[in-house]
Order: C-alpha cells, then structure tokens, then sequence
C-alpha cells in the first residue's frame, strides 16, 4: 500500500505538544494518563497546549468539509510551532497528516496545513520511528491480541505498535486472522448503519478471541469503545486497552521485578 504519511524530519528535541484527541477527554482518560507517562519516560517534555478541541475528522467523514476546515484551522492555531505534535490515535492522527491534505487542497493557507501535517505522529510511530526506540523494556506476563485500525493502513503505526509490543518480555502477540478488517466502527458509519456496523464487529470480535487473549489492544479508541461495546452485549470480561496503557503497564512491572 502507498504511503499516507508525509515526508517528516527526526525530531531535534523531545520537547512535544500532546493532542489528547476528543474520547480520551470523553471516555478515556487514562490512555492520556499512560501516553503522558510513556513520553516522560523515555525523556520527553510534554505540553499540552490550551483552547485544544477535535481534529475535524467527525464533519469530514460526514461529508462537511467546510464545517471541518473551521475545525483544522483551529487545530492549527492551537498547535502552532514548530514542536512534533503527538497524538494517541492513529484516526486521529491519519486525519491531520492525510485528511486535512485533501480537505485544503485547493485553500489558499494549504501551506499551512501542510507544514502541520509534517509535524504530527501517532505515538507509537513517533516512538519507534522519531525516537528510534526499536524495543520496549517491561514485562506483561497475558496473551494480546491486536487490532490493527483501518486509519493506521499506509502508515507506520500499525508495524510501530506490533515492534514495540513484541519486545516486551513475557507478552505472548497473538496471530489474528484477517487482521486488515475493519471493526465496524466507522465513526458516523455505526450511527447510519448500525446493524451492519454490529455485524462487521461481531467477525472482528471472532477473529480477535479465536486464540483467548487475556487483553485486546488498539491504537484507536473509536475501535476500542465499538469492539468494548460488542464485548459488554456478549457479556464478556475481556478488556480491550490502547497499546499506551500496555506499554506503561509493562514499563512498572519491569520496575516492581528490579526492585524485588
């Protein structure tokens, strides 16, 4: 698949603005929490700028592209600089270097948006491929499964999160069947079409547990609150984390086991 993700510099300092994107301000805090933490850890300054709001991408996928460059624009403004801007969703993250692209093509401050575009990374790409870190040291003694997200296709992400992942002691990575298919989610596509939205998660959900996970992982918690969703009306207690929180997990057990 061709590339998605602009021609991007390697960071010169580890001083980076976070965007902590719209569900974890609703629902998921705590994959914030764990990216703020995983940054710090490997040396890295992270300010989160004020008047921060949604990436545009919900009134771009609906087919509202003016409403949604209002919402680019403010993004812009609010993240102005020259700072690597770090995004825990590959959606999210896909929509500001690839989306916001065709959303201004023919603007007149596409410069703009363009320069943006090359300063934004999902985090687990910014680890590996900004950084360079090519292992993450902790232990996570369960069996992951791992969703890859439609938004991660064509980027880097999706490979990132699978390194970073595998290096970690003890976490068995399970194989997952068809593992380029969709959840269901869609954003406004589980809205129109939610019977069809349930049964393209049920499918997912099948391949993902196949192999009984302790955990599924994600890079985008659209994905995670659709599949979450699935799981509650099964009536399972399997708990699906963003790959952050795995990572941080991992991070404080390895720190329990030094100190033991």
């Amino acid at each position: 698949m061709t590339s998605i993700t602009p021609q991007r510099q390697i960071p010169a300092s580890k001083r980076v603005l976070l965007m902590a994107t719209c569900l974890c301000d609703a629902f998921f805090d705590s994959a914030a929490k764990a990216t703020v933490e995983i940054l710090e850890s490997v040396g890295c300054e992270v300010l989160f700028p004020d008047g921060q709001t949604c990436c545009g991408q919900p009134a771009f996928n609906a087919g509202d592209w003016v409403a949604s460059r209002k919402v680019i624009r403010h993004f812009a403004k609010v993240f102005a600089g020259n700072e690597p801007i770090v995004v825990p969703s590959g959606s999210c993250a896909a929509m500001i270097f690839h989306g916001a692209l065709l959303a201004f093509e023919n603007e007149s401050d596409k410069a703009t948006i363009q320069a943006l575009a090359n300063r934004t990374w999902e985090l687990t790409d910014y680890l590996v491929n900004g950084l360079g870190i090519k292992e993450w040291k902790g232990i996570f003694p369960h069996r992951v499964a791992f969703h890859r997200s439609c938004h991660t296709r064509g980027t880097g992400s999706a490979d990132a999160a699978q390194q970073l992942l595998q290096s970690i002691r003890n976490l068995d990575l399970l194989t997952v069947g068809e593992a380029e298919q969709c959840c269901g989610f869609g954003g406004t596509f589980s809205v129109s079409f939610p019977v069809l939205s349930q049964k393209i998660g049920e499918l997912k959900l099948q391949h993902l547990t196949e192999n009984k996970p302790d955990y599924l992982a994600s890079l985008d918690l659209g994905c995670g609150i659709h599949i979450g969703g699935l799981l509650a009306k099964q009536a399972s207690s399997l708990q699906v984390l963003h790959v952050a929180q795995i990572l941080r997990d991992a991070q404080l057990n390895n720190q329990r086991f030094i100190t033991q």
